[in-house]
């Protein structure tokens, strides 16, 4: 299956969204030190994240690498194709990001990255770019972005519970 857009791989550069598409930056602090950022990205990479968000994952490996297929399904009616288009194993920061195939009911990419800054903090940021690609996401409109973005705070949210300080 081919992208359903031109600028893959786009989301690696912080803040580049292409014409004609909407951005989303969502960062949420999960922690401190270096247990909370392993613990993190592992749950990022394997999709524990997602799947303890409640979103079905049906993946061609059991890590985020790039190439691997991915179908999210949402509520467990609406299946979402993609593929891992880059990802970044890095000592302060890890996380990948896919693109949206034939099918998907939106257009674009999103990434997944955990940081930790100087001082030891660490965050999730979901950075992506969308637009509508199918009859019921363009009928959404705003309330479709809005969607989008409490998706994005949810996975930090999900996360800070998984394997923040609360921990």
């Amino acid at each position: 299956m081919a992208f359903t857009y031109d600028d893959v791989g786009a989301t690696r550069e912080n803040g580049f969204c292409p014409p004609g598409f909407h951005p989303l930056h969502v960062r949420t602090r999960i922690g401190e030190g270096e247990d909370v950022f392993r613990r993190a990205a592992e749950a990022v990479m394997t999709w524990e994240m997602h799947r303890a968000m409640g979103v079905g994952i049906d993946a061609s490996a059991e890590r985020a690498a790039l190439d691997v297929d991915v179908t999210v399904t949402l509520a467990g009616v609406v299946k979402a194709p993609c593929r891992v288009v880059w990802t970044v194993d890095e000592y302060r920061r890890i996380g990948w990001a896919y693109g949206t195939l034939e099918g998907h009911p939106e257009c674009g990419e999103e990434a997944f990255l955990v940081e930790r800054t100087g001082d030891g903090t660490v965050w999730l940021t979901v950075r992506a770019f969308s637009r509508a690609a199918k009859w019921y996401a363009r009928a959404g409109g705003p309330a479709t972005r809005g969607l989008q973005h409490a998706y994005a705070r949810r996975c930090g949210a999900v996360l800070r519970k998984l394997h923040g300080d609360d921990t």
